[in-house]
């Protein structure tokens, strides 16, 4: 009851709290799916509102260009998603890194070929399983089929223990499975992102959602930064926003304020 009640305080705070910050003095770090839009039945059937795109092409500005894009989709999704925005990104969990916007992007190695296609062949049709081949991973979504879980689960145990001689990694999330390499994770490519110019020396402000997100939450409180939440609660948050609707709101609210101060 006591956690509800402070998520319930947080909630009613996060705008205001995210809101009084001076964009032109942070590095922004934002999620995407669950964070800054609505998590679909499959990677994708999302929609990114155009109002989205404008709140965060004026706090690109406002940032002088650290405002970054931190997902597990791979950066050729994002760039495809919001376009014509093209920003600064690390995708694939920390796969993929992106220092500037319509800049190149660098990636770690794939997964053979064979092992991809054993994991991905779950996904027949009908099934309900969504499959995502990004190369250095492959992601088995089972929005649609929460049914299939346990099978998925021993499915991508099976294809670990075929490929043996890959180290390999499995990375949880919204209802999927992801095999990915060892040793890969947001908070540690964050951390190698910050380093960068523009990011270099401003506050990281980092919004996310899901377990997946956890590494970089930990990793704040070292450096002076700031994390926001969406609908659960992580350690050290300085708020926590109910919905992505309600990040959408407070993105729009920062970008109008800092237009509007000199």
């Amino acid at each position: 009851m006591t956690q509800m009640i402070a998520q319930i305080i947080a909630n009613d705070a996060a705008v205001d709290i995210f809101t009084g910050l001076d964009p032109k003095s942070l590095a922004l770090l934002l999620d995407v799916d669950g964070t800054l839009i609505d998590i679909g039945p499959s990677p994708l059937e999302v929609h990114v509102p155009d109002e989205l795109k404008a709140s965060l092409a004026r706090l690109s500005e406002l940032t002088g260009g650290a405002l970054a894009l931190v997902s597990g989709r791979p950066i050729n999704d994002l760039d495809r998603l919001f376009a014509p925005l093209a920003l600064p990104a690390i995708g694939g969990h920390g796969a993929e890194m992106r220092l500037r916007g319509g800049g190149a992007a660098t990636r770690i190695d794939d997964f053979p070929a064979a092992m991809r296609k054993h994991l991905t062949d779950v996904a027949i049709a009908g099934s309900g399983i969504v499959a995502e081949d990004k190369g250095y991973s492959v992601a088995l979504h089972f929005r649609k089929a929460p049914q299939h879980e346990q099978r998925l689960r021993e499915h991508v145990e099976a294809g670990r223990a075929a490929f043996s001689a890959e180290a390999t990694q499995v990375l949880p999330g919204k209802a999927m499975f992801e095999v990915m390499r060892p040793g890969i994770n947001k908070g540690d490519a964050v951390r190698a992102l910050l380093a960068n110019p523009p990011f270099a020396g401003r506050v990281p402000v980092f919004i996310g959602d899901d377990v997946t997100d956890e590494s970089v939450f930990a990793m704040l409180p070292a450096l002076g930064g700031k994390g926001f939440s969406v609908s659960r609660s992580f350690d050290g948050l300085a708020g926590i926003f109910e919905s992505p609707a309600q990040v959408r709101r407070a993105l729009h609210q920062m970008a109008a304020r800092g237009m509007a101060t000199p």
